[in-house]
């Protein structure tokens, strides 16, 4: 049986798509993620990603970098076109660190190196699902600091009356924040609580993330998240 938090508001399994164009990969990470009882489609092209995307809906999407007709990158934004919020795991070569950084850029929410475990991806799919899912049940408490606006259950973020849009990741990261307004956090307790697991040493990644973040809540505007060098970060009210 699934668990509980890894189903549908139905009680219906979650729906992951499979995409890369190594048919025994897809196979084999398929197989794995039915086993922890998910439903698993394939996919070994681009075009075929985005058909059955469009067919099933997926709730979440492993999705390989290199693709024989067009690359991860463009899969996702397609994806995208047809559900803005589905969270998407990369796979890319190890040692591919554009590639890594370009997902991430483009909106990608997590990724893994080949070769990697099964263990792994099915841990980091958790993750991912569980943050998306606590998004979707979240009590619709609203987060405020200064003129900075979150609500929990709409997922709106706005500053100063103005709309912000963000990705699952970035909202994750900034409810964390907006928890702990004043409060120096390091990026090893932002990897755990946002990320859910050991990143590996990849702290970089809250970097990343965080830079995203400015520019859409502090883009033009009195800055609220501050670097505290060699502590962490720290997010409070505009002077």
């Amino acid at each position: 049986m699934p668990e509980p938090d890894l189903t549908r508001a139905d009680g219906s399994p979650l729906h992951v798509l499979v995409v890369d164009d190594e048919v025994n990969i897809a196979e084999l990470v398929a197989m794995a993620l039915r086993y922890e009882g998910w439903q698993v489609s394939t996919a070994h092209t681009g075009s075929r990603a985005v058909a059955a995307a469009q067919q099933a809906r997926p709730d979440v999407v492993v999705l390989d970098m290199m693709l024989p007709d067009f690359d991860g990158l463009e899969v996702m934004r397609r994806l995208r076109a047809g559900d803005p919020d589905v969270p998407v795991l990369f796979l890319t070569a190890r040692d591919a660190v554009e590639d890594r950084v370009a997902g991430l850029t483009a909106g990608g929410d997590d990724y893994v190196t080949k070769p990697f475990s099964l263990e792994e991806v099915v841990a980091r799919l958790r993750a991912l699902v569980r943050r998306a899912g606590a998004l979707r049940a979240a009590t619709g408490a609203q987060l405020v600091v200064g003129d900075l606006v979150l609500d929990e259950d709409s997922r709106e973020v706005s500053r100063a009356g103005l709309e912000i849009t963000l990705t699952a990741t970035e909202f994750e990261l900034l409810r964390f924040l907006m928890r702990n307004p004043r409060r120096v956090l390091s990026k090893a307790q932002i990897l755990d609580r946002v990320w859910s697991y050991d990143f590996g040493g990849q702290a970089n990644v809250v970097e990343l993330y965080i830079s995203y973040l400015r520019k859409k809540v502090d883009a033009g505007r009195e800055p609220m998240i501050h670097t505290m060098r060699g502590a962490g970060y720290v997010l409070k009210p505009a002077p």
